[in-house]
């Protein structure tokens, strides 16, 4: 739902998307002209959210590697295991602070609060030699931050930029991610051959700590008033996380959309998680190889990020969006008939740049469709059935492909991904939904 074109009064105090006090004053609605990587509020936010990516690739391979030298492979897991818990537990909890209390107020305090915990462990670690119990409580500590961290983020294009400029944003915020990806892992692994652990975890609380001044600067959009809106506060966390799923549910675009959204990534994320390094084994790639292939599909995946950055608004992006997901389907399945390293490149980059497209056009449509008041409770849904129920197709994938082998599995997968394509283009308001001009 887009806000009104009628001049609205600003929230009160301490109302959802009020500023805080002593903070900048909310700007009216940046001109839908203006494209968002010229809006330099967008590009604050955008470099922002750059840092804390870097931020987190260098955190977690810090944790990995800190883990692994304390314990074991088994021990590793553990921690990481420890961090994701809270992350999906808590993540719809997430979404209603978000929108009781504003996206930027949160992202601002749980960025702080990543960059206290991460830089109180390098201190600690500094100190004296890590262990698994201090690793596993940073990890958890972490991950219920990230619960909160995540649906705010989510949140915030809609209140920073025009609703035309939103598929351009989710392509910028793609690209940022890439190379969020491209430059943590190397300064990850320098840090660690200088300084250790203690020293790549002080470098990912000092990317952490680089976005704050860029979020104090931000200015945000006050939410119109509607008259579904709920107020913050009233009838408790449970009642407003049941306001949020019931919009989701009677909504004829939202519903349909986070369905397509867990039924595709149950299908998705085990073949290209999984699947992809089990392929390179069996086809005797050797990591090289894997390399490549995942390589393939993050430069598929970039070049969908550049085409949305730059074109800004695909037309009928409801039909686009199911249909680039069931040809992203038939690549997936082609992944694991493909003999060659570089047909499976190609087919690689193929899968990125068709679920890229995919992908950013869900974002911007679920942001576009929501409305402004549910917004975070809608992020968080559509986060915690991607990364939170998904995931759990990891061990289903292993252990399917060691009992039928590759391409029966990557088949079936492709089936399940496809399934979520055709539930879209099955729900006629999802088909014709647009994003806007």
């Amino acid at each position: 739902m887009t806000p009104p074109t009628a001049p609205q009064p600003p929230p009160r105090p301490g109302a959802p998307g009020a500023a805080a006090p002593g903070s900048p004053p909310p700007p009216a609605a940046p001109s839908p002209g203006r494209p968002a990587h010229r809006d330099a509020n967008v590009l604050r936010w955008l470099a922002a959210y750059a840092a804390s990516a870097t931020g987190d690739s260098v955190y977690y391979l810090a944790l990995t590697w800190a883990a692994t030298r304390s314990g074991g492979a088994v021990q590793a897991g553990v921690v990481m295991a420890v961090s994701a818990v809270p992350r999906a537990l808590l993540m719809l909890g997430g979404g209603v602070l978000a929108d009781r209390l504003g996206p930027r107020r949160v992202v601002i305090g749980t960025d702080a609060a990543r960059a206290a915990v991460v830089l109180g462990l390098a201190a600690w670690l500094w100190l004296a030699a890590p262990g698994l119990w201090l690793l596993a409580a940073a990890a958890l500590v972490f991950g219920a931050l990230d619960a909160v961290f995540m649906p705010a983020v989510g949140a915030l294009p809609p209140r920073i930029a025009p609703p035309g400029q939103l598929a351009r944003i989710q392509g910028l915020r793609g690209l940022a991610g890439r190379g969020a990806a491209v430059v943590g892992a190397p300064l990850a692994g320098a840090a660690v051959a200088l300084g250790g652990p203690a020293a790549a975890f002080a470098a990912a609380g000092a990317l952490f700590a680089a976005g704050l001044p860029l979020l104090l600067a931000l200015r945000v959009s006050p939410l119109p008033p509607a008259p579904q809106q709920d107020r913050a506060g009233r009838g408790g966390f449970p009642a407003e996380l049941a306001g949020g799923l019931r919009h989701v549910r009677r909504h004829p675009v939202l519903g349909p959309l986070v369905a397509v959204v867990a039924v595709s990534d149950l299908g998705f994320v085990g073949p290209l998680g999984v699947g992809l390094a089990l392929l390179a084994d069996a086809r005797g790639w050797g990591a090289t190889g894997l390399g490549w292939v995942l390589a393939g599909f993050a430069a598929g995946s970039g070049a969908a990020s550049l085409l949305l950055a730059v074109r800004g608004r695909l037309p009928r992006a409801g039909l686009v969006m199911c249909g680039a997901l069931l040809a992203g389907s038939a690549a997936i399945a082609g992944l694991a008939l493909v003999a060659h390293l570089a047909a499976a490149v190609a087919v690689a980059a193929a899968v990125g740049v068709l679920t890229g497209v995919s992908g950013s056009l869900c974002g911007a449509l679920l942001q576009t469709a929501a409305d402004p008041a549910h917004l975070g409770r809608v992020t968080s849904l559509a986060t915690f059935v991607s990364l939170g129920l998904a995931p759990l197709s990891f061990p289903l994938t292993g252990a399917a492909v060691g009992l039928w082998g590759t391409a029966p599995v990557f088949a079936v997968s492709a089936a399940v991904c496809a399934a979520g394509a055709v539930l879209g283009l099955a729900r006629g308001p999802l088909r014709r939904a647009e994003l806007p001009g």
